[in-house]
Formats: C-alpha cells, sequence, structure tokens
C-alpha cells in the first residue's frame, strides 16, 4: 500500500464529508448520495491531474481508490455477491460522472446545474454544486498532485 495513495484517498473521504453539501440535498442523507459525491471529487481530481501525471500513475491512484471503496462497501457488511454488482453499479455510474466533468469547462452553468439535479434530489436551478465544484476545480489547479499525497489537508476554498 502507498502511503501517499492513501492521503489522496483520505483527503477525497474529507472533501466528501463537508456538511454543507448535504444541506442541499432534499432527501435524507444515504450513502449512496455519499458515494456520489465522492465520484464527483475524484471525477474532478482526474480530470485535472492527468496531464501532469504518468498514465501508470494515475491508474495506481483509480485502482488504489476503488480497493479503498471495495473495502469500505465490505465494512458496511455487504457479501461478496453484493459487493460484486454494486461495484459494477458504481463504476458505471464513475464513468458518467467522468464524462460530464469532462465537459465541464465547455458547458453553460444551467447545463451543470441539471448534471447535479440528475444525481442528487436538487432543484435543477440550484447552483450551489456547481459553484462547488468551480472552487474545487480552481483549488485543484493552484496546487499539485504533491499537496494531497503529504497527509490529510484543510481544505479552504
Amino acid at each position: 500500500m502507498n502511503k501517499s495513495y492513501l492521503n489522496i484517498y483520505n483527503n477525497l473521504i474529507k472533501l466528501t464529508r463537508n456538511k454543507l453539501l448535504y444541506e442541499k440535498i432534499c432527501n435524507q442523507d444515504s450513502f449512496s448520495d455519499r458515494f456520489t459525491i465522492f465520484l464527483f471529487h475524484f471525477a474532478f481530481f482526474l480530470k485535472v491531474y492527468k496531464g501532469s501525471v504518468s498514465k501508470s500513475n494515475m491508474q495506481e491512484i483509480y485502482d488504489f481508490v476503488f480497493k479503498q471503496v471495495e473495502l469500505s462497501i465490505r465494512e458496511i457488511g455487504y457479501g461478496d455477491s453484493t459487493i460484486n454488482k454494486k461495484m459494477k453499479d458504481y463504476i458505471n455510474n464513475f464513468y458518467s460522472i467522468i464524462d460530464k466533468v469532462e465537459l465541464w469547462d465547455t458547458i453553460e452553468n444551467d447545463e451543470k446545474s441539471l448534471i447535479f439535479s440528475k444525481y442528487f434530489d436538487i432543484s435543477p436551478k440550484s447552483e450551489f454544486f456547481v459553484n462547488y465544484f468551480e472552487k474545487y476545480q480552481t483549488f485543484l489547479i493552484n496546487n499539485t498532485l504533491n499537496h494531497f499525497t503529504k497527509d490529510v489537508i484543510s481544505f479552504k476554498f
């Protein structure tokens, strides 16, 4: 296990635990919502750093993160067959999110808001998530990957 990859994973988890993100979701806080927010954070992370990190390192980070996710799901108590099904669904969901995040800089804010309304029970006109992920993307751009690998960091954006 690479400690720097664990720090990346823990930093993504810390971002996902931001309570402000869940105040905007209308339904009850669920594992699915939390995991979807995690996937958005990870998708932006991959988008920003894919140009500055080798493909093999990005693949190692990707593999490590999803291995940690699988371990977390096991800790919840799901059985092997359920985990396999859930991981397949989560991976498909993640690729859907990646497709949207890749186009992020070319689409209007209204369309960005619609993206989040499809994944969460929020108003299609809500711009909270759009603003949050714009700030997050700027934060990622202004910091190197090394910043995420050192330790669990404090986020101010």
